[in-house]
């Protein structure tokens, strides 16, 4: 069961303030028992020397007179039993009890002596007070003992603890009445934070006022704003993402129906063979426009950054590439050619599926855009510790001052009959940067086309990592 933060803060208050008050009423009851024995000893020292102040020698023997006023000062709610002795020098009884012993340590004249006894089967306080009295021949010392039972002690005691711990618990009450107050006046500042917070709208993303906030929470709603610009950014990639994409969809889709329709209502059989032909050219469209951004969608999951490499050998992915296109090439009369001017091994550190989407995107994207009779060269060449994955054409090229956008997602620069989605660039760029490569564009020594790099690092040497090549 998780407590709310109000209750968690009370409870890291209160049970220290409680764990203190329990101690202060310990030292309560033994500071009232303290009190109630220093009372009971200055009564019975009192009485002590009243008695003793009332006994004198006549001729060889004490008489003494014991006044009622000695006795009365323990009159008390409590009845408690009041028991005295008083003897001579020798130990001789002179009047009261003889249950009362004498104290166990020698009495100093006019030094009073307390101590505990049980008499009759009940404890007691007693005192012992010796008096020197003055007779016609000597001076003889009385003792004096008075005992008392320890019920007004203990009332005392339980009296006084008692109005110690009812001002302990109106202090408790009050301290934890304000501690409450304190709390919820403190915590109005969250509260009023957790309510802009629920009152917002789902897509609403703004960042939060820091203003009249306390110094505690001022890092808390940066970090809520900090995400909430990054959720707001994501948010709004991916609404254009799928916004673009429908887009996308919709006119292949259209298309389709349009020529379904068409060939359909055609009884000609070359007109349908036409329209059939002309249906499965934009089902293949629209089917590699869905690859492209399942591709791209792949490319983006990793949120991590980069992607896990082994040894690639690049030649040997190229060449695939050119003869899974090599028909797409023909149809367009472009002569798709391979240069590898590598001095060494085309051995490149990559990502297999990421290599192979890079170099299928490049070739793809330069036979799609080159005019009809052009020329797509792809070229493998070392620079120092690096090799370098160029591929040329002679095409329109791009314009540099719009070569930063083409990486956007659906930008085209030519629409025309190319049949490209404004996909593959932004797939390449993002498969680069996973696996640690470079791309860099430029425009061909000729001055015509566009040439676009990408460099790979290559393993210096093989690791156990590295031993196993992945085409």
């Amino acid at each position: 069961m998780k407590l709310s933060l109000r209750a968690s803060l009370l409870a890291w208050v209160m049970l220290p303030l409680a764990g203190a008050v329990a101690v202060d009423a310990w030292i309560s009851h033994r500071e009232a028992r303290r009190t109630a024995v220093a009372v009971q000893d200055r009564l019975l020292l009192g009485s002590a020397r009243i008695v003793a102040e009332q006994v004198h020698i006549e001729g060889d023997s004490f008489r003494e007179h014991i006044p009622p006023a000695a006795l009365e000062l323990f009159e008390a709610r409590d009845v408690d039993q009041i028991l005295y002795r008083v003897t001579g020098s020798n130990g001789r009884l002179i009047t009261g009890y003889a249950e009362l012993g004498l104290p166990t340590s020698l009495l100093q004249p006019e030094v009073p002596y307390f101590f505990n006894a049980s008499v009759r089967g009940q404890p007691v306080r007693v005192v012992a007070y010796s008096q020197p009295v003055v007779g016609a021949q000597d001076i003889e010392a009385v003792t004096v003992e008075i005992a008392q039972t320890l019920n007004g002690r203990d009332a005392l005691t339980t009296d006084l603890w008692s109005h110690a711990i009812l001002q302990q618990a109106v202090i408790l009450t009050m301290t934890s009445a304000l501690i409450l107050l304190g709390l919820r006046q403190g915590l109005k500042p969250l509260l009023r934070l957790r309510d802009a917070v629920l009152a917002r709208a789902p897509g609403e993303l703004q960042p939060l006022a820091l203003t009249d906030l306390s110094v505690e929470l001022s890092p808390l709603v940066v970090a809520i704003n900090d995400y909430a610009g990054r959720l707001e950014r994501f948010a709004e990639a991916q609404r254009v993402f799928i916004q673009n994409a429908s887009h996308q969809l919709r006119t292949p889709l259209t298309v389709i129906t349009t020529q379904l329709s068409y060939a359909l209502r055609e009884d000609d059989p070359k007109a349908k063979t036409e329209s059939l032909e002309a249906l499965r050219d934009t089902v293949q469209q629209a089917t590699r426009l869905v690859n492209q951004l399942l591709t791209l969608s792949t490319a983006e999951a990793d949120e991590q950054g980069m992607l896990p490499r082994s040894v690639i050998a690049l030649d040997a992915v190229v060449r695939r590439v050119h003869e899974d296109l090599a028909g797409h090439a023909q149809a367009r009369n472009i002569d798709l050619g391979f240069e590898s001017s590598a001095d060494a091994s085309s051995d490149v550190l990559g990502h297999p599926l990421a290599v192979r989407e890079v170099v299928v995107n490049l070739v793809d994207n330069a036979i799609r855009y080159t005019r009809p009779g052009g020329i797509v060269t792809t070229r493998l060449q070392a620079r120092g510790p690096q090799l370098v994955l160029t591929v040329e054409d002679n095409g329109p090229g791009i314009p540099e001052a719009l070569r930063g956008r083409v990486f956007e997602r659906f930008y085209r620069i030519h629409d025309g009959d190319s049949g490209g989605s404004g996909l593959g660039l932004p797939i390449v760029q993002e498969f680069v940067a996973r696996m640690g490569a470079r791309l860099e564009m430029r425009t061909p020594a000729g001055g015509i086309g566009l040439a676009v790099d990408v460099i790979f690092d290559t393993p210096v040497q093989p690791t156990p990592g590295e031993a196993s090549r992945a085409v």
